[in-house]
């Protein structure tokens, strides 16, 4: 099995065992937040591999370049809970249960990226990498180029989120809100890695992640703005009371 693979496997292994430790904890384990988590992983699956042909356009490489899109994967999971609620009627919110969980599977599964993709964009900064020449995709990577270290960006990232969510998790009591502070949190950052990242620029400099993200960047926004004036994260960020 590829390394890339089995990286993945076991963030989606971690995953698996925060969600259910975190499902434990609030009482919400049982078989419809367990149906959830089959819809995540089917759709997360079909969301990877799909997203990633659309990149190729080429039916024969659906499996072999799949597997790249992490946007495409959480889209996918997010549309396959949605599916699997609405199939058995449950209406309990269960993204805050996924968001830890997502974060340090995420965490894991970048780590399999960083050894068999393209590090990143070429960079003089004292912390660039360097590839081996039979990296795919990385023409810098033959030329022996220096390149950002742009998955270990986001492992540190994912890492940082997984930390900050478990902190905040008995703060917020809003259900949801928990997994709206993360899905900001990623998008955001994810728009500014790509300037790292070693994706091919479609328009205006920008990659198609990024273009992707322009569209749920102000949805994303408008979201966290009307949390805020409700005071959903207040317990996080306490207000100033003017006297």
């Amino acid at each position: 099995m590829p390394l890339h693979e089995i990286f993945v496997g076991l963030g989606v292994f971690v995953a698996s065992v925060v969600f259910v430790r975190e499902a434990r904890r609030r009482g919400a384990l049982n078989e419809q937040s367990l149906v959830a988590v089959t819809g995540a992983l089917v759709g997360g699956a079909i969301g990877m591999r799909l997203a990633g042909w659309l990149e190729t356009l080429d039916l024969k490489d659906l499996w072999l370049y799949g597997s790249r899109s992490i946007l495409g994967g959480l889209t996918g999971a997010y549309v396959g809970v949605l599916v699997a609620k609405k199939i058995i009627g449950y209406r309990e919110r269960t993204g805050d249960l996924f968001a830890p969980a997502v974060a340090l599977g995420m965490a894991v599964g970048r780590i399999g990226c960083h050894l068999t993709e393209a590090p990143g964009r070429p960079t003089d900064l004292p912390w660039g990498v360097h590839a081996p020449a039979t990296t795919p995709e990385c023409p810098g990577c033959m030329a022996g180029q220096a390149m950002h270290p742009s998955f270990i960006y986001e492992i540190i990232f994912q890492l940082a989120a997984f930390a900050v969510l478990m902190w905040a998790r008995r703060r917020l009591t809003q259900p949801g809100e928990l997994f709206t502070l993360y899905l900001a949190g990623y998008a955001a950052f994810r728009f500014l890695v790509e300037f790292t990242r070693a994706n091919e620029t479609l328009w205006l400099g920008l990659t198609g992640p990024q273009w992707f993200l322009t569209a749920g960047l102000p949805l994303l926004a408008l979201r966290l703005a009307y949390g805020w004036r409700r005071g959903y994260y207040d317990p996080l960020f306490p207000r100033k009371v003017m006297t």
